[in-house]
């Protein structure tokens, strides 16, 4: 079976070895954030309903998962907010219920969560990290650019519902932009907020592919250590894993390009995510790259690559 809406498995930073389950097309979102990996938002909306069709999901999940992969996770991530589709809910208790040795992870702009259907539709994963990158409305605004209808103070709100009602876990993602949500003020806010949320986790987190604007930089990893300690978390680390990955089969040039479109990767990304030697990647980038579909753009880790 050839799989739309699945990727992977990728080695995450922060879940081990991931199923992807991408829910909407490229680049469906509640939010048009400054640093987002997976390129500026075309459809900015709060509209939930039936992206893709959730039968193909399942189809697409069932087909994969029978055959007993190693992973930590399946992760409902990818090109936009997961939440926005309608049948979410109906996929993770599918897992659940057909695949039930598979841990389900929800990654999660925080957007939709005063919806008390989205809450309700995300209670059997197992896990769910929700953003929170600003208390304040001004610094909310700049540095997320929601959807009209979508404020911090919602935000926040729909985050202490949900912690209350969910039974499993949540790890709380906060992405700092230097000078505009590290001041000590918003930091005071944040910290604030993380105390009422009470999550399990506190994941401190900064730029490490080319964002959408492209004057967002990496904090310093000082200070992204100092910010991590008065939260009471931790810095997203870089990713790893010492199980290897199945290697891609079909047709590579094809994966590439879609795991590029999803967020921009270097060699080295493209060389793990895919379990292929280095030399058949940079191969397959030169002939991408001279088809004009992709572009290099150099940052601090190294060379991106990222769809023209």
């Amino acid at each position: 079976m050839a799989y739309r809406h699945l990727f992977g498995p990728v080695p995450s930073r922060r879940l081990g070895v991931s199923l992807g389950v991408d829910l909407v097309p490229q680049k469906t979102c509640a939010y048009n954030c400054v640093y987002c990996e997976c390129g500026r938002t075309t459809d900015l909306t709060c509209e939930r309903r039936e992206y893709v069709p959730t039968g193909r999901v399942i189809a697409e999940l069932d087909n994969f998962l029978a055959k007993g992969p190693d992973l930590d996770y399946v992760t409902f991530a990818g090109s936009g907010e997961p939440t926005l589709h309608s049948g979410i809910g109906e996929i993770i208790a599918f897992i659940k219920d057909r695949h039930p040795r598979y841990r389900v992870a929800v990654l999660t702009g925080s957007a939709l969560l005063a919806d008390p259907d989205v809450r309700a539709a995300l209670m059997r994963a197992d896990l769910v990290v929700p953003s929170l990158d600003a208390v304040s409305e001004e610094v909310f605004s700049r540095i997320n650019r929601p959807s009209p209808g979508i404020t911090a103070e919602r935000v926040l709100a729909g985050l202490l519902d949900f912690a209350r009602e969910y039974p499993g876990e949540v790890w709380l993602e906060v992405f700092i932009v230097p000078g505009i949500n590290d001041t000590e003020e918003e930091i005071r806010l944040l910290k604030d907020a993380v105390a009422a949320i009470n999550p399990h986790r506190v994941q401190v987190n900064t730029l490490d592919r080319p964002g959408t604007d492209i004057r967002v930089r990496p904090a310093a990893p000082g200070r992204l250590a100092r910010i991590a300690a008065v939260l009471g978390g931790e810095v997203i680390g870089a990713a790893c894993t010492d199980r290897a990955l199945p290697p891609v089969s079909g047709d590579l040039a094809e994966t590439i390009l879609a795991t590029i479109r999803r967020r921009p990767c270097t060699p080295g990304d493209l060389a793990a995510l895919l379990g292929i030697r280095p030399a058949e990647v940079a191969k397959h980038l030169r002939v991408l790259e001279s088809g004009g579909l992709i572009e290099p753009v150099r940052e601090e880790r190294g060379v991106f690559y990222r769809p023209v």
